[in-house]
């Protein structure tokens, strides 16, 4: 059957818009979708409260985490990542305190931590023989996500939530980082 000239542009100008309706709608959901399950880095506090009550509602892995940041407390970094289906979620708090709160803090830490990790991730502290994951160091300065060796990682609970053969495919954890030297407190918890 010979179509006529016509019917095949007009076929073309409908397969077009029909290809361009598909891509131009992927990117719409996708933007939609990608926005919410982004992670984000905030210096503004007033946002502390909402995302602290927001994405940890049982309160369980933030129970460590200061009830209020202070407005004086200056260079504070926050960083959280809400997830998105199967994706994980996270939550780090980083501030300055003063060094006797700084001894205090990683006194009282020290003891109740279940894992006690010099610098790196949560590959390397995973990896380890008796290894659990901790977290990236998300409120990092610079783009490198290990802790420094300067930071004393103490975990204070993880949760090896995956099935058999497949360890720690699920689960959480959840503690802290000290830098003595550099008088800062990391608050982190994480679930995947």
């Amino acid at each position: 059957m010979k179509r006529s000239p016509f019917v095949k542009i007009a076929m073309i100008v409908l397969l077009s818009l029909g290809s361009l309706g598909i891509v131009g709608g992927s990117f719409f959901l996708r933007k939609a979708f990608s926005s919410t399950s982004q992670s984000e880095i905030i210096t503004d506090t007033s946002r502390y409260r909402e995302i602290r009550n927001q994405l940890w509602s049982d309160g369980s892995e933030v129970k460590h985490f200061p009830h209020e940041i202070p407005v004086s407390n200056k260079g504070v970094r926050i960083a959280y990542s809400p997830g998105f289906l199967q994706g994980g979620s996270y939550f780090q708090v980083r501030l300055k305190q003063s060094p006797d709160k700084i001894q205090k803090l990683l006194s009282q830490y020290r003891n109740i931590a279940q894992r006690k990790y010099r610098g790196g991730d949560t590959n390397d502290h995973a990896n380890l023989p008796n290894g659990v994951p901790t977290t990236f160091f998300y409120t990092s300065d610079y783009s490198g996500e290990s802790f420094p060796a300067t930071y004393e990682i103490l975990v204070l609970n993880a949760q090896d939530k995956g099935s058999p053969g497949f360890k720690w495919n699920h689960g959480d954890s959840y503690g802290v980082a000290i830098d003595s030297s550099a008088s800062e407190i990391v608050y982190w918890a994480e679930k995947w």
